[in-house]
């Protein structure tokens, strides 16, 4: 397996991934288990299948919480598209590559690489720099936007106070794969002191059709960045949340934040010490917001082997 720090060009920053290059003969319950063991926000699984399969369907890649298996997710897409093409930082060596004896290879220097999630195919594209660590894109399938919450509502289910909202922006629960709450709060001090009832929050997100709370603000503290972002869940905070990324552009192009095709930059897991950089952008069509693309930087950090 290796692991990959995700949304981050630096080592010890962004969102750890664990990836397991040949998750064949492995049980699911293994799967949650490893996963439980890695105790990342994510851990996934590649199902290397035969070049010609791979080719029109994608590389089978499952992608496991500490406590469930996930449709999609973001920096599990994106750290596993990067582990499968074995670039990162140029300078950081030979790269590991899957044994060919065992199932497919790495795909070194790849334009494109397209993963079949349970959600579906889900194509990552990269960006070389000669002077620079590679960037990679994911396009996520397109928005569905659900209710928009009453304040009063989230107030209560979260435990904040009304005032601490933007009212200036609607509450909403939007899906790229994975449904998310996108809830504006009205500035970066209401978000550093950011705490939430979790039985609460889990049992109105139930009731909502809402997975997750993902809590954005207009004030940053990189002034290049659009929005600041946190997500605390039942594995306590996620330093980067690309699903809940590309759910916050498609909208920010619906509300004006950010316009069509627009790439902006998302920061997160500032107030963990582990700060991310997620570069989010959304287009419109015939008054649809479609096409959501999430990408950034990633840097390989270990290598390991698991004995079972």
């Amino acid at each position: 397996m290796v692991q990959w720090d995700v949304f981050s060009s630096r080592p010890l920053e962004g969102n750890s991934l664990a990836v397991f290059l040949d998750g064949r003969g492995l049980t699911d319950t293994e799967m949650q288990a490893l996963a439980k063991e890695m105790n990342l926000s994510e851990t996934t699984f590649i199902l290397p299948r035969d070049s010609v399969t791979e080719r029109e369907r994608g590389v089978r890649v499952r992608i496991f919480t500490v406590q469930e298996e996930l449709p999609f997710a973001g920096h599990p897409t994106l750290g596993t598209a990067f582990a499968l093409r074995g670039r990162g930082d140029e300078d950081r060596g030979d790269k590991i590559r899957v044994d060919e004896n065992r199932g497919g290879e790495m795909k070194n220097g790849a334009v494109e690489i397209v993963l079949e999630l349970n959600v579906g195919k889900v194509p990552v594209s990269f960006e070389d720099s000669s002077d620079g660590p590679a960037f990679g894109e994911m396009t996520q399938v397109n928005p569905t936007f659900g209710i928009q919450h009453e304040r009063e509502a989230i107030a209560r289910a979260t435990g904040l106070r009304s005032e601490d909202f933007d009212d200036s922006l609607p509450i909403e629960t939007v899906s790229t794969g994975l449904p998310y709450t996108v809830t504006p709060l009205k500035s970066l001090a209401v978000m550093r002191n950011l705490q939430i009832e979790p039985k609460r929050a889990t049992e109105y997100l139930a009731q909502t059709d809402g997975r997750f709370f993902y809590f954005v603000t207009r004030e940053t503290v990189d002034r290049e960045a659009r929005l600041h972002a946190r997500m605390l869940f039942y594995n306590g905070e996620d330093p980067a949340t690309g699903s809940a990324a590309g759910c916050t552009a498609a909208w920010m192009v619906a509300h004006g934040v950010a316009k069509p095709d627009e790439r902006v930059l998302i920061e997160q897991g500032i107030e963990m010490n582990r700060p991310s950089r997620i570069f989010v952008r959304a287009s419109r069509s015939d008054n649809r917001v479609v096409n959501v693309r999430v990408g950034g930087n990633a840097v390989e950090i270990l290598r390991g082997e698991v004995f079972l």
